[in-house]
């Protein structure tokens, strides 16, 4: 039997057995690190003990974080919590909204402990503090990634809460003379039912504040059956000013004498600048320098136009002697020979899979592909540096602040402590701005040291520049020989997998690199939750200049469309309907087979489909995964008419633990599903002859569009257990649902994503 995955976003005490038993496995991505300053053009990494447990900021709440851009005489209860005199409440969120609703959730565990009325609740970014702020997932490190953020603070931030809440109960008892234990709070108000004595929050926050904190450990906090807002639909605390258009995203920051920059980066990746010649840049108009950088050439200007101009205008000459120069089909012939060689690790081993294949009564043999994958968020990379005495401020939709500020600190040779950064929000991230290596960000405090710090710097990126830029999801290569027994079971199972490892080759290798195994490249096929007796799981990592990097879902993306077509035709295979085939598998693991059961039942798994249309042909298939601790289960109706593939209806099961704010999770799904569909049937990245990117913008890159997208139903599985990830498990089930779909349609196979019919 595997062992679940290993942990990347372990939740704290009190969960299942099999969300606990994770917490034992290996590290994995998004296990990051201490960043620490030497060098310009490299990432330095100093270890520590991973996955630090505990309240993280036990000894810091109390201490606040200082009240400057808060109402006048606003009051920082604790490090989380700011209560103003005109009674709104401030949370202060450690972690980074990109458009997931990790705000609102944040504020809703602070707002149920502290009775706080809904409508008093605001939020804004806490500073780049990881003494504070914290991922208690990740150690000392301040980041949002891995599907962590409600996991991680489900405690810590309902902690905050009560802890406000006692102090201003506190204030008020002192104010009436009366026991702390006889006073109340609801709505927003204070309240001694005996003397009949109220208070709003603004009117007790001064006294409050005087008050010393009790320790978080010591507050009690609410049972289930007391919450008022964990569990309900509140409004998003985002969508008003994104709405009106008051949010402030990078690219709205302005800095007095501000110039705007863009970087030439190589067509080739690996290349580098041998020479080039400035001139015709700088005879545009409003272009005011052309700086060499490590990674290409940067124009400023007064204006992002003109740098943009100025950019096309420039001459450059490349060095291409230890460029990629390989095309996508030659690469894919090169991880052939690499899959047929005895050059392999071993990632997982349980069993005799060649005894148990000998012995097989069928044997399923199968070769899967899959492409590079941009993440291609709809605001691509930006940021804004100003320069100071040995100081500098970043306004940034940082993902991993403390990368971002080791990574500037480095490059313009400070203290990270004299790193500011000004977290804003994001339009998307999907993995990309939570980059190892804080790409963009380098290159934005490059371009700033380049001219002295003369003035602030504004870097843009554009469509053409995120799409050719890298830090893509890796390509892929998978073999599968699998059996089944004469007991209807799955006999044997071996699996080789070739890819690029993630940060294999960086500094983060010593903690994320087990024994030569980069865990990404394999997580959710060396760990399944299927009792598979006898399975190999076999790792050859490729290597290539092609940046590359975790994408939404990571290795989950690959692993479990192999994993889930792979058991639907074993299944056709042993003769057993797919459903209860993968239900036999999970028979040591009830929340995954309840949250299968789910899906199935509300898809009407087994009736039968609507006729479609002329020729065409409907189908059903479904598809299960566990990654990020959340199962999440997906039936998909498709048609299929000719060569084309319209999938018109997703019903999706997940269990994530407790919903917070389960309107929040259904569109976590919804957008999980409808950024998986192109992926699915359409998205690649593709080298062309020499090794340059074939793409460049949504016309050949397109992303899910409004016509694309299917019916979807979201079923949340009610459980009491502590929250899991939900940001990403949506994705990894639905290109296998579909192509299991197809072939119920067709009778045909699709193995390679995107997933192509001939017509």
């Amino acid at each position: 039997m595997r062992a679940p995955e290993m942990a990347t976003n372990d939740p704290a005490a009190g969960v299942s057995s099999e969300t606990a038993a994770s917490s034992t496995t290996s590290t994995s991505r998004r296990s990051f690190l201490k960043v620490s300053a030497a060098g310009a053009s490299a990432l330095v990494i100093g270890t520590y003990l991973p996955f630090l447990r505990g309240s993280a900021t036990a000894a810091a709440i109390g201490n606040g974080i200082g009240g400057a851009s808060g109402p006048a005489s606003a009051a920082d209860l604790n490090a989380f919590v700011r209560v103003a005199p005109d009674d709104t409440v401030t949370v202060i969120c450690k972690h980074f909204e990109m458009g997931q609703g990790t705000t609102t959730g944040l504020s809703t565990l602070v707002a149920e402990e502290l009775d706080a009325a809904w409508s008093q609740m605001r939020f804004e970014f806490a500073p780049n503090d990881a003494s504070v702020y914290n991922n208690l997932f990740f150690g000392p490190v301040q980041a949002t990634g891995g599907s962590s953020s409600i996991a991680n603070s489900f405690e810590q931030m309902r902690r905050a809460g009560a802890t406000a809440r006692a102090m201003l109960v506190q204030a008020a008892a002192d104010r009436w003379g009366v026991p702390a234990a006889e006073i109340s709070v609801a709505e927003g108000v204070v309240s001694h039912p005996g003397s009949g004595s109220e208070a709003s929050f603004g009117e007790l926050v001064a006294a409050a504040a005087e008050l010393t904190p009790p320790a978080p450990e010591s507050v009690t906090l609410k049972s289930p059956d007391e919450w008022t807002l964990i569990g309900t639909e509140v409004p998003r605390l985002d969508s008003h000013d994104k709405t009106t258009g008051a949010a402030e995203f990078a690219l709205d920051v302005r800095r007095p004498g501000m110039l705007r920059a863009v970087v030439a980066r190589a067509p080739k990746f690996g290349a580098t600048v041998a020479s080039f010649d400035p001139a015709p840049a700088l005879a545009i108009d409003g272009v005011t320098d052309v700086v060499q950088i490590h990674n290409g050439v940067a124009v400023l200007a007064i204006d992002s136009w003109a740098a943009i101009i100025g950019k096309r205008a420039l001459d450059i000459t490349w060095d291409e002697s230890g460029a990629e120069t390989r095309s996508s089909a030659e690469m894919l012939q090169d991880y052939r020979a690499l899959a047929d060689g005895s050059e392999y690790l071993v990632a997982e081993q349980a069993g005799d899979a060649d005894g148990a294949l000998a012995g097989a009564a069928a044997i399923v043999e199968a070769e899967f592909t899959f492409p590079y994958l941009v993440h291609a968020p709809m605001e691509p990379m930006s940021g804004v540096i100003e320069l100071g005495a040995g100081t500098a401020e970043i306004w940034s939709g940082s993902q991993i602040q403390t990368i971002d500020a080791g990574v500037a600190a480095q490059v313009l040779g400070i203290d990270p402590a004299n790193v500011t950064i000004h977290t804003t929000l994001a339009g998307g991230s999907f993995g990309r701005r939570g980059n190892k290596v804080g790409d963009w960000t380098a290159e934005l405090a490059a371009i700033a040291k380049a001219i002295d710090g003369r003035a602030p710097v504004q870097l843009v990126w554009t469509r053409e520049d995120d799409v050719r830029g890298g830090y893509y999801r890796p390509m892929v290569l998978h073999r599968v020989r699998a059996g089944v027994g004469a007991n209807g079971g799955v006999a044997g199972w071996r699996h080789r997998i070739v890819t690029q490892s993630i940060v294999t080759g960086t500094a983060m290798e010593p903690m994320m690199v087990q024994d030569g195994v980069d865990h990404s490249s394999v997580e959710g096929a060396a760990d399944t939750l299927y009792g598979i007796e006898d399975m190999s799981v076999e790792l050859t990592t490729a290597n290539s200049p092609v940046s590359t990097l975790w994408w939404r879902s990571v290795g989950h993306t690959h692993t479990a469309f192999v994993m889930e077509t792979m058991m639907d035709e074993l299944a056709r295979a042993a003769g057993r309907d797919p459903v209860e085939f993968r239900l036999a598998h999970l028979g040591s693991h009830p929340r995954a087979a309840a949250c299968l059961d789910l899906a199935a039942e509300k898809a009407g798994w087994g009736d039968a489909l609507e006729g479609a249309d002329g020729d065409a042909r409907r189908g059903r298939g479904v598809a299960y995964h566990y990654s990020f601790n959340t199962h999440c289960a997906e039936v998909v109706d498709v048609t299929v008419d000719g060569s084309d593939i319209s999938v018109d209806r997703v019903v999706a099961a997940v269990d994530c633990g407790i919903a917070v704010n389960p309107d929040v999770i259904r569109a976590q799904v919804e957008g999980a599903i409808g950024f998986a569909v192109s992926a699915a049937l359409r998205n690649a990245i593709t080298l062309g002859e020499g090794g340059a990117v074939e793409q460049s913008n949504f016309h050949d890159y397109e992303p899910t569009r409004m016509r694309d997208m299917p019916t979807v139903e979201v079923h949340i599985v009610q459980s009491a257990e502590a929250p899991t990830g939900i940001g990403e498990p949506g994705v990894p089930p639905l290109a296998p649902a579909i192509a299991n779909a197809v072939f119920a349609a067709t009778g045909e196979r699709l193995r390679n994503l995107p997933l192509r019919l001939e017509g």
